[in-house]
């Protein structure tokens, strides 16, 4: 084969290349958040859109609705089923009963750190999302740092808990609520603050710097110190607007829906969670509560039987309760972020 031959196969391959990718067609992309538009999850999201729009070559583009937009924080895993916004921004907890397994990573005591926890979370739930999940094209899941019990009267041992209003973060710790044999009030969290102000709430659970940035601290006294539970979210797209992509583009979702982009989006987020338990603290008329480890025990045992709650409800599914578990406490150990 002669140079110039070789030299113009080579040239109408580039050409071949060229025009694969004229051929994708443009798409804009409705990104969905339901938290206020300072917090730090958002600016995660829109770096992640924008590496997206980069690695398309320009032709996926996205807009960021924050504060609910495009519908109430309840409803976003059916807004990206239903094609309302093509990204969703989905607390599963939101809907009790609804997503069984993915509950697990919301049981207490269990996740040490928002970082890690999310790697591991993801990594771990990869397995069961196509089955419970199908109603959307899975992208990732993360979770925040771990977060506590905020009240306005004081809580120590799990008894104190019995007779209280408690606004839970998830259905898993809504059964907590209900073993200590405390009443259960369901809100989003942008609706939180004004529960606790009005009296229908007498206790939240809420991550650290959230508790600021919505400001609960202010409807708020007494502050449980130690790490409780994590909420797990997940961040899932409308299958439809997937599937209507060329190759190349689904190519590019791909490889930006991976564990890796998981702890990435989730990183920012923890760190600002973890530096708002110092801000609580030095906050006057804000009490630290702090566990000696007797009172520790007493909760992880008063809670142990959410576990229980939790496997019938996996069971129901068709799913092995052990080795759901026994596979994300091996995941947390390897991401090391296991409590």
């Amino acid at each position: 084969m002669t140079k110039t031959r070789l030299s113009l196969l080579c040239a109408a391959a580039l050409l071949a290349i060229g025009a694969a990718q004229a051929q994708d067609k443009p798409v804009m992309l409705k990104l969905s958040s339901w938290v206020p538009a300072q917090h730090p999850l958002n600016p995660s999201l829109q770096a992640w859109a924008d590496d997206v729009k980069k690695a398309s070559g320009g032709t996926i583009t996205s807009v960021l609705f924050p504060s609910e937009q495009l519908g109430k924080a309840f409803d976003h895993y059916d807004m990206a089923r239903d094609g309302i916004a093509d990204f969703a921004y989905v607390n599963p907890g939101y809907q009790p009963g609804r997503f069984p397994i993915f509950a697990a990573a919301s049981l207490p005591f269990q996740i040490a750190n928002g970082k890690g926890g999310s790697a591991a979370v993801d990594a771990w739930y990869r397995a069961y999302a196509a089955k419970e999940m199908k109603d959307v094209h899975f992208c990732f899941a993360f979770v925040h740092d771990p977060g506590t019990l905020h009240s306005t009267k004081k809580i120590v041992m799990p008894g104190d808990l019995k007779g209280m209003k408690v606004r839970p973060a998830t259905s898993t710790i809504g059964q907590m609520v209900t073993l200590l044999g405390g009443t259960n009030v369901q809100s989003s969290a942008p609706e939180a603050r004004d529960m606790l102000e009005r009296g229908v709430a007498d206790a939240i659970t809420f991550p650290w710097g959230s508790l600021m940035l919505f400001g609960i601290d202010k409807v708020t006294k007494y502050h449980i110190d130690t790490p409780l539970y994590v909420t797990p979210f997940v961040w899932v797209m409308n299958k439809a607007k997937y599937e209507a992509m060329s190759p190349a583009q689904k190519k590019v979702i791909d490889d930006h829906c991976t564990t890796e982009w998981a702890e990435k989006v989730a990183s920012p987020w923890a760190d600002f969670e973890a530096a708002g338990r110092g801000k609580i603290a030095a906050e006057p008329g804000q009490v630290m509560v702090e566990l000696k480890p007797d009172q520790l025990e007493a909760w992880r045992k008063a809670v142990a039987p959410v576990v229980g709650d939790w496997s019938k409800g996996a069971e129901k599914v068709g799913a092995d309760p052990k080795q759901v578990l026994d596979a994300l406490h091996q995941s947390l150990v390897k991401y090391k972020s296991a409590l």
